[in-house]
């Protein structure tokens, strides 16, 4: 059976089960399929266990939702139904909680967009990239910030360039925090100060914070002149901005029915405490409805397919879940600097190099000085502790016993096999 149509079977299964009944054994069996479908393993039996208890306990609140006739969105078994809420607010979100006490002066009013469309997507105008995973580091605001500076560069320039949301995690520490938290108007400032910001590619995203790569901080593939904030609380001139280009807002993310959105426009109940920070990429209406088109980075199993619809027009000045509250946009009017020249040979030390695209891993090491370099085929690879081997950057866990990577999923681990990727390497020798 072909693998993509066994995931659009499950996919079905999972939504047509939450109108069946709930017996312990419909739930454990759901839970398998569940699994199934998202390459979900455990450490051992009992956390696989509470973990059963845990989807036991979200499905229930799914089921519930689901049952109300009047609701305009639904909710659906995603790849977090196997976390608690606590658990997942821990891990997903990542503005930082004095977001609505750092806004800069406005300037003046922003130009004006004299017809403005029914409806704006600039997804269908290739402005926008495809949908990110932060992972289960709070860089949420990397993100959001990034995908702002994609679309305008897209606008001005023609070309989408997907950007480095790691080089905002490892070198953007002025105010910003790395997957601790941060601000997109201060991820802006720092894309100005240092003329530019690195490609995706060339700096790509790893979960975590590491140490500032200054050689890559030095790409400055893409550049934006400025950065404007729309007046809080004003939708009007939001919409004006959205017709305009992608704009990076704060929400509040927190929300339990957010976690394990499906479809349709999400209405809440929502607080407007922001703690999330997302994109918006459009707008439109259905059966009488005014929506955000939004771009999430919690990956593309969650929502639709990464995606969200938020009420627009509620009603309340500081629109759902606060998104008319902290937005902003960056401004480019400049065209990018000319592309670097290729990259040279990676330094290991003074006297050391490794190939262009290789990484450099120590195998001996004397009072934390490095007297013994061997060369990892991959970039930006992982060094693994026995000194022999290394796994490539997005399946950073070593298993030197079986020659595996892993990288770790939410609460799961997802084994990535040597044997048919070929990515757990020995070091190449000189």
């Amino acid at each position: 059976m072909e693998p993509l149509f066994v995931y659009f079977l499950l996919s079905f299964l999972l939504f047509f089960d939450l109108s069946s009944s709930a017996s312990p054994y419909h739930i454990s069996h759901l839970f398998e399929s569940w699994g199934d479908q998202h390459g979900k393993t455990y450490s051992s039996e009992e956390d696989k266990s509470y973990r059963l208890k845990v989807f036991e306990d979200n499905y229930a609140f799914v089921t519930q939702h689901n049952d109300m006739s009047n609701s305009s969105y639904s909710l659906a078994l995603n790849a977090f139904a196997d976390l608690t809420h606590h658990e997942f607010k821990a891990s997903r979100l990542g503005l930082s909680a004095d977001a609505t006490e750092f806004r800069r002066p406005n300037l003046g009013e922003p130009v004006l967009v004299r017809d403005i469309p029914a409806s704006v997507d600039w997804r269908k105008k290739g402005a926008v990239t495809q949908v990110k995973d932060q992972g289960s580091c709070g860089a949420c605001w990397s993100f959001a910030a990034t995908g702002a500076m994609e679309g305008v560069n897209k606008i001005v320039t023609g070309s989408l360039v997907s950007l480095s949301e790691q080089e905002l995690v490892d070198c953007d520490r002025k105010y910003n925090t790395g997957c601790e938290g941060g601000l997109m108007d201060y991820a802006y400032k720092f894309v100005i100060d240092n003329h530019g910001i690195d490609t995706e590619e060339d700096y790509p995203y790893q979960g975590r914070e590491k140490t500032c790569n200054k050689d890559k901080m030095k790409r400055r593939v893409v550049t934006i002149d400025d950065y404007a904030d729309v007046p809080m609380n004003n939708e009007k001139q939001l919409l004006q901005a959205v017709a305009t280009q992608p704009v990076s807002v704060g929400i509040c993310g927190s929300e339990r029915a957010f976690q394990l959105y499906s479809k349709g426009i999400f209405t809440g109940p929502c607080s407007t405490s922001l703690d999330h920070a997302v994109l918006i990429v459009g707008y439109g209406s259905e059966n009488g409805l005014d929506y955000w088109i939004v771009k999430n980075s919690w990956g593309s199993r969650w929502g639709m397919n990464g995606y969200i619809h938020m009420i627009r027009n509620s009603g309340n000045s500081e629109g759902v879940c606060g998104i008319n509250m902290l937005a902003s946009y960056p401004i480019k009017t400049s065209p990018n600097p000319p592309p670097p020249p290729p990259p040279g040979p990676t330094k290991c030390d003074f006297f050391t190099y490794c190939s262009t695209g290789e990484t450099c891993c120590c195998t001996r090491r004397l009072l934390g000085i490095c007297f013994s370099w061997k060369c990892c085929e991959l970039d930006s690879a992982v060094c693994c502790k026995d000194n022999r081997h290394c796994c490539p950057h997005d399946y950073p866990i070593c298993d030197t016993t079986n020659n595996q990577c892993f990288k770790r999923v939410g609460n799961a681990t997802i084994m990535q096999s040597s044997e048919k990727n070929q990515s757990f390497r020995k070091f190449s020798s000189w």
